[in-house]
């Protein structure tokens, strides 16, 4: 699940085939340093070292002797992601005597993300090539790969086997390999313990809604709260979705996968916090006992909301834990959700929308996401649109208007954290639309990488100086 299968450790790799790093800008003075037989091929065959190219110098008797890579930056976590599967089956290793001198942690993050294959349901075609690194030695990085591979299986298994109960036997392994607490509140449990909202959305499917909290870390340390959205799959209720809306609704869990998995990176890398994971993981189906248009539900804040439309109830079972979260007076509440249409609309499938009640912090996620190559972009909370929410007959409805949908759903959120308690939500995509080097059509994490680069800056992790 790691493809750390595509690694190999440096001494059981002798004779592993050299990789020579060129930048684009650099090509001519690189190939200068080779020998006249290896710049006559590559000028023979047009190599001009773009990035996410590769080719192959042969031996006199037709083996590999060596392979020039091309790149833009030798910092870009996704330069040598296309190599596993570019290259021919066998080990290789980065020259340290000629071309660039690639990140060792941007090679294994970027060489393992491109190892990539789902294959759960069916075999890959073949195996990747292997990378001669010592990966066990990168800690930060492996996590990373971890995490990002976490992210990308929990959204690619189908609803059938990636059901509110799998995504919290997930979160009970992890507790069990860190050493956390978990703890559920299963279906009419919800109410007694003042989760209504969650219940509401989630109570119509036969596998029942449930609220999963994993607590992990010293009490001295400062509370971390972190949120995903847990839809595992999302007809749109009795307002439901056409063919092509919920083709891929699988997907709607990506915002609980987010939160596992850095959750996960929290705990593996001893993140000086104490952690709170919180995902409200529901079906939201259509049956006898769908949430319907109309209805006025109860929150665990206390306002009241009307529902004006069923396909908006990933704020719906957020706010209930959004609202929990606060009550441990964290330092920080990162929600995660693939919350909105208009997000993509506006941003694409690659730049998750970013709102925050918090200067600073908005400021760090920027920069972090542009530094990591892992981007986001703030968007405003405007809160005159909070009139787009207005209902004449509870506290505020769940929707309501066209206009500026990212916007007023953060708004709607908004509402349920404290004005005081720093908070970030990211509307996140969780899926790849095409196929590039390291980032195969399908589940992807969006944006985790930028998280977990302004929590290791704000909290510090143990090991710190690896």
């Amino acid at each position: 699940m790691t493809n750390l299968s595509a690694f190999v450790a440096p001494g059981d790799a002798p004779d592993a085939i050299s990789l020579i790093a060129i930048r684009t800008q650099a090509l001519d003075a690189t190939l200068a340093t080779l020998p006249p037989s290896v710049q006559a091929w590559a000028r023979a065959n047009g190599f001009t070292a773009k990035p996410h190219t590769v080719l192959t110098v042969p031996r006199a008797d037709g083996r590999i002797a060596l392979a020039l890579v091309g790149m833009e930056s030798t910092e870009d976590a996704f330069a040598l992601a296309h190599l596993p599967f570019a290259l021919p089956e066998g080990n290789y290793v980065l020259s340290a005597d000629a071309g660039e001198r690639v990140c060792p942690s941007s090679a294994a993050l970027g060489w393992g993300l491109g190892a990539y294959r789902f294959t759960r349901y069916c075999a890959a075609s073949r195996a990747p090539a292997r990378l001669a690194l010592d990966i066990d030695a990168l800690a930060d990085a492996r996590a990373q790969l971890e995490a990002t591979t976490l992210v990308r299986e929990l959204v690619n298994t189908p609803t059938q086997d990636m059901g509110p109960e799998q995504l919290e036997a997930t979160v009970r392994a992890l507790g069990e390999r860190h050493g956390a607490a978990v703890r559920t509140i299963v279906g009419d449990a919800l109410l007694a313990e003042n989760l209504p909202a969650i219940h509401a959305v989630g109570r119509a499917s036969h596998r029942a809604p449930r609220l999963i909290e994993l607590r992990w870390g010293d009490p001295a340390h400062p509370a971390l709260s972190l949120v995903g959205k847990g839809v595992c799959f999302d007809t749109g209720g009795l307002d439901m979705k056409n063919s092509d809306g919920m083709r891929n609704m699988k997907k709607d869990m990506g915002g609980a996968a987010h939160a596992i998995a850095l959750a996960a990176l929290v705990m593996a890398r001893g993140l000086k916090v104490r952690l709170q994971l919180l995902v409200p993981a529901v079906e939201n189906s259509i049956g006898p006992d769908a949430y319907r248009p109309g209805e006025v539900i109860a929150t665990r804040k206390g306002f009241s909301v009307e529902i004006d439309n069923t396909d908006a109830e990933g704020r719906v079972v957020l706010c209930d834990a959004l609202a929990l979260a606060a009550e441990s007076d964290p330092s920080l509440i990162l929600d995660f959700a693939t919350l909105t249409g208009a997000a993509r609309v506006a941003l694409g499938p690659d730049v998750p929308a970013l709102f925050s009640n918090d200067d600073v912090l908005r400021a760090e996620f920027l920069d972090a996401g542009m530094k990591v190559n892992d981007p986001v972009w703030p968007m405003p909370l405007w809160r005159p649109y909070r009139h787009y929410l207005k209902s004449s007959v509870a506290d505020f409805a769940n929707a309501g208007s066209r206009m500026a949908g990212a916007i007023t759903a953060a708004l709607y959120l908004e509402r349920f954290v404290p004005e005081t308690t720093p908070w970030v939500h990211l509307d996140t995509y969780a899926w790849n639309d095409r196929d590039r080097p390291g980032r195969p059509a399908g589940g992807e994490a969006i944006s985790l990488r930028a998280a977990w680069a302004v929590l290791c800056a704000r909290y510090g992790v143990a090991g710190a100086g690896e």
